[in-house]
């Protein structure tokens, strides 16, 4: 039951990596200066291995002034030759449990360098 139990704990909680990258994900795909940089339809996806594999989100997991923090980093593409790089940070909101937004931009892969600010909460 353990298993299980980490595996819903993964798919289904807020504070999840895997929540917050698929609700960031939707917010891309949803935000006009996103579908307009990249065209449709908009793709994420994690970290490459070195034989061409898509893996999990980076994420990391830090406490600042007692708070619960999670920051990730995974990429996104569509139809045009270019890519973005969304960077995001949740912080935990202790009356919840839930984990909020605190920020989430895309940077691009272009000269000069483009980035665009989705969300900012800070």
């Amino acid at each position: 039951g353990g298993l299980f139990y980490v595996i819903f704990q993964e798919l289904f909680s807020s504070s999840s990596p895997s929540k917050l990258y698929g609700d960031a994900l939707k917010k891309c795909r949803a935000h006009p200066e996103i579908i307009g940089a990249l065209g449709e339809p908009i793709k994420g996806y994690g970290e490459m291995t070195r034989r061409g594999r898509r893996q999990h989100v980076s994420h990391v997991e830090y406490v600042k002034d007692g708070v619960k923090h999670i920051q990730l980093k995974f990429y996104i593409e569509g139809t045009e030759p270019i890519k973005g790089t969304v960077h995001l940070d949740a912080k935990e909101n202790p009356e919840s449990g839930r984990f909020d937004f605190r920020y989430i931009f895309v940077d691009f892969d272009t000269y000069p360098k483009r980035t665009i600010i989705i969300e900012d909460n800070r």
